[in-house]
């Protein structure tokens, strides 16, 4: 089993991507067995597709390292590592370019969406944008990649990508990768808006709980969470059209390792004011480890940056009979 994985280097991370994600993560980590791989990457190629400041990007790389390591990811047991350390990536993307087409690209929802009605003043990165993360997992031979339900069909044309290019060079050279979807895995939403995913894009700080946010800002951003003025259910269906009450009982349930019918039970018919105290007395003493330990990464930025080198040499070395096969097979290498 080998997974593969990654993640924008872009700004500080915050609630939804340690529960929604990088747990995830950790825990598929954890569950390796001899023989199995999992590698996560910073997708600092990807971020190339809109413009940002040169510094903001290797700041945020190295933070958002920092970050990762903090919250569990064990350089020594997974391979962490950026992809602009692995050039295979974007000479494995340029072969694949030749195997994409046009129409597929053009149906990516993600496309449309960033796009806009702005199609022509969009960057060529972010309309290939898919093909690189075929190229990412593809290098690897990647059976396993953990997606989230915007992210499947960017997984399902990556194995087109595959197939085709398997059937075209009459070489099967690519393994086609599953889907990972942890059942475990929680939606977590903003906390000014329970129809919103919490987002870094979002203008409101108050919408989301940052890992580097210190004890008493996580407390007064719970306490203006948005609820509602009545008591906590008795039971689960009790959460129907009650968007902003679910998700703060969704992230209690994440933090605790609870069920939600659990949560439900401690708290049933107590108000928000008893509720919002407790999740944050839980949210402080799960994430206060992690920021303390960020802050020590982050006092020595070089030796983050040599974590990144030494999983970049291990990727490096995964990744070149795949590259070298391919190019062979389209007739660029002996």
């Amino acid at each position: 089993m080998r997974v593969v994985s990654g993640i924008q280097p872009t700004g500080n991370l915050h609630l939804g991507n340690y529960l929604g994600a990088i747990r995830q993560w950790v825990a598929m980590q954890d569950a390796m067995e001899a023989g199995d791989d999992c590698l996560f990457f910073l997708a600092d190629l990807h971020s190339l597709s809109e413009h940002v400041a040169p510094a903001d990007r290797l700041r945020s790389l190295i933070e958002m390292t920092a970050t990762l390591i903090a919250c569990g990811i064990d350089p020594d047991r997974a391979i962490l590592f950026n992809q602009a350390r692995v050039p295979a990536h974007a000479e494995l993307c340029w072969l694949l370019n030749g195997t994409a087409r046009m129409g597929w690209l053009n149906r990516m929802t993600q496309w449309k969406d960033k796009a806009g009605k702005n199609r022509e003043g969009a960057s060529v990165a972010l309309f290939d944008y898919p093909v690189l993360q075929a190229a990412d997992v593809l290098l690897y031979q990647a059976t396993h990649v953990p997606v989230g339900d915007d992210q499947k069909q960017h997984l399902e044309l990556a194995r087109d990508i595959a197939t085709k290019f398997n059937l075209d060079f009459r070489d099967a050279l690519f393994t086609l990768p599953e889907p990972y979807i942890s059942p475990a895995a929680p939606r977590i939403m903003s906390l000014r808006d329970g129809a919103a995913k919490m987002s870094k894009s979002d203008p409101s700080d108050a919408s989301r709980i940052n890992l580097i946010d210190d004890d008493d800002t996580i407390a007064a951003k719970f306490r203006k969470a948005r609820s509602d003025a009545e008591a906590l259910p008795g039971d689960e269906a009790g959460l129907a059209g009650r968007s902003e009450v679910r998700n703060l009982v969704t992230i209690y349930a994440a933090l605790a390792g609870e069920p939600v019918q659990a949560v439900i039970d401690r708290f049933a018919g107590q108000g928000f004011g008893a509720f919002k105290s407790a999740l944050t007395d839980l949210a402080i003493a799960q994430l206060g480890p992690v920021r303390t330990r960020l802050q020590q990464l982050l006092a020595d930025r070089d030796a983050v940056a040599a974590v990144l080198e030494r999983g970049a040499e291990r990727a490096r070395a995964l990744a070149a009979p795949t590259l070298l096969a391919a190019q062979r097979a389209v007739g660029l290498q002996v």
